[in-house]
């Protein structure tokens, strides 16, 4: 079981990536915020009890994915409400069920990122939409991002398309192909 821990900053093209590689690799998509937005809906977010209990269910469905040997890919946004150490916990989990954890992170400048935004495919999932809110809390995510554990690739998603990011993360991590990349 291998679990892509893929992480970046809001509108980094988590999701979008995520997706293709899930559909070139048969591997399983846990978006983040399908956890979130379930505990959003009856805990404030951000409470002790909110970060809590979100953690215990990424957690619980990352490690029964592991221990089914279900490889998956996961999204994550590195933010500050999230308990110091959540993916080396995730890490520990998954290797003692004998899977393992490879990091991919994305980056995307600030013109690129605050641009992408407003996307209404945001919406969606209550994702952050507001560009000023994002620069308020944009030294805050640095922060957290910087306490993520070393990725083994990293993308500009402002420099690569979402398919070819997704091949080229599938190609670096020799996760099995479901049909033969194009191009």
């Amino acid at each position: 079981m291998q679990l892509v821990f893929m992480y970046g900053p809001v509108a980094s093209g988590k999701l979008t990536i995520a997706q293709e590689l899930g559909r070139i690799t048969g591997c399983a998509v846990f978006h983040n915020h399908l956890i979130v937005d379930a505990v959003a809906a009856v805990l404030p977010f951000g409470s002790e009890q909110f970060v809590k209990l979100r953690e215990r269910m990424w957690l619980d469905v990352l490690l029964e994915a592991a221990a089914c040997r279900r490889s998956l890919v996961f999204t994550f946004a590195p933010e500050p409400t999230v308990a110091e150490g959540f993916p080396r916990r995730v890490e520990e989990g998954v290797g003692r069920a004998g899977g393992s954890t490879r990091f991919v992170q994305l980056t995307v400048p600030a013109a690129v990122q605050e641009e992408r935004l407003t996307a209404p495919s945001r919406a969606a999932f209550g994702k952050l939409r507001s560009v000023e809110l994002l620069r308020e809390l944009r030294p805050k995510f640095e922060d957290s991002e910087r306490q993520m554990p070393r990725a083994e690739v990293v993308i500009d998603t402002s420099a690569v398309a979402p398919a070819a990011a997704a091949y080229s993360i599938a190609r670096r991590l020799n996760l099995p192909l479901l049909a033969p990349a194009h191009g």
